[in-house]
Parts: C-alpha cells; structure tokens; sequence
C-alpha cells in the first residue's frame, strides 16, 4: 500500500504538471485529504514537500496555492533542454551513431507516442516525448548531463502539457519531429558513423554534419514549445 504523504504528494504533483491545476490554483488540504481518504496531515506533508520543489506557495490563511511558470522560467527550461541534448547527441554520433539499445528505446517511444495518438491520450504521449529525449542523453554516457536533464524533467512535463492543451494538434507535429530526429541519428550510423562536422563530400560539395542536422532539427522541435509560453 502507498503511504499516505506519498499518494497525496504524487496526486497533486500530478494535477499541477498536467495542467489541471494551473498556476494561481487554490489547493485545500482538507479537500484533497478527503478525496484521497486520508488526514489533513499527509497532505501537509505532501504540500510541503511541493513548495520545496518551487510548484506550491504556501500562503498563510489561503492555504497552498500552485506556483505559475512564468515565460522567462520556462524559456530558461528550454534553453537549458536544447544545450544538454544537443551536446549529447554529438557524443553519440562522435562514437558513431546510436547503438542497437538506443535504437530500439527511441523506435519503442515512437511506438509508444503513435499509439497515444491513435488512443487520443496525452498523458500517455507525454512520457513518451521524455522517455524518448531521456534515452538520447543517457546513450551520451555523460552522468552529469543525465543529472541536470533529469532535473528538468517537471518543468519540461509541464510545459509539454500547457502546449498540448493550447495547441492539441500538435501531437501529430511533435512526433513527425522525434521521428526526423532519430533519422539524424540513424542515418549517420548507417552511413558509417562519424559526424564530419560540416566537411566536404566526395563530390567536393559541402556537407553538413550529422551533429549539425540534429541540432537544427532539435531547435525547430522545442521552438513549438514557445506557443506554451
């Protein structure tokens, strides 16, 4: 059986990073408490542990109230994202391209994001957009980068969340871009492996690295996410 400190903590995580309780939201301890079936006292612990990680304010005589994300917050999110994985990507294709594990982990969050669609559920699409970005840094063998992408991970669920609701046709886009972001990666590794960084090809033409490839496809993916801000 879950505790109760942590249903309640995972309950109202949950409604802030999806949305459903956006920025500005009055949260009751006694409401919640009894939607859950529990005291007052685990959910103030939960509250706690929320205005710790900066999602509630806890007010005096108001109760907790869900902090807003404001642009500038969540451009620094973005920017933040598009550096660490832009980087990791790089170390994956300078070791050659993806390896038969990543491989198979972004064509199963492919699978899994084309059968979010199908089913119509966004939350289910949601973890799959992480799980597919996740997998890219954690194959770049850097713990650190995989430490502060993982400290991202709220944020970036929460923005993803707010553009989906204000753009609900975007769904279709975004997987079209995770899908030519794994063709970047793929195709480089198909084509030997090595980012050539922009030299030339055997016809003298210039040709733009892998790395480069993905990187602006990276760029125009998350720029979608400015409609959220």
């Amino acid at each position: 059986m879950i505790p109760a400190a942590e249903l309640a903590y995972a309950t109202t995580k949950r409604l802030i990073l999806s949305g459903t309780a956006p920025g500005g939201t009055l949260l009751s301890e006694a409401q919640l408490g009894a939607e859950l079936g529990v005291s007052r006292t685990p959910v103030h612990e939960a509250f706690l542990r929320l205005a710790a990680e900066g999602l509630l304010t806890l007010e005096t005589r108001r109760g907790a109230v869900v902090s807003p994300m404001s642009p500038r917050e969540a451009q620094n999110v973005l920017d933040l994202r598009e550096a660490i994985e832009a980087s990791a990507a790089r170390r994956v294709l300078d070791a050659g391209g993806p390896d038969d594990a990543l491989v198979t982990a972004l064509d199963d969050a492919l699978a899994e994001q084309r059968a979010a669609i199908a089913a119509d559920d966004v939350e289910r699409f949601v973890e799959a957009d992480q799980w597919f970005h996740a997998a890219i840094v954690e194959a770049s063998g850097n713990d650190l980068a995989v430490h502060f992408f993982g400290m991202l991970r709220d944020r970036q669920q929460r923005i993803r969340h707010q553009l989906f609701r204000v753009r609900p046709g975007t769904l279709g886009d975004s997987l079209a871009d995770h899908e030519a972001l794994f063709a970047a990666l793929r195709d480089n590794r198909d084509n030997g492996g090595g980012d050539n960084g922009g030299g030339d090809s055997a016809g003298g033409r210039p040709e733009r690295g892998a790395g480069m490839v993905f990187e602006e496809r990276l760029r125009s993916h998350i720029a979608r996410n400015q409609g959220a801000l």
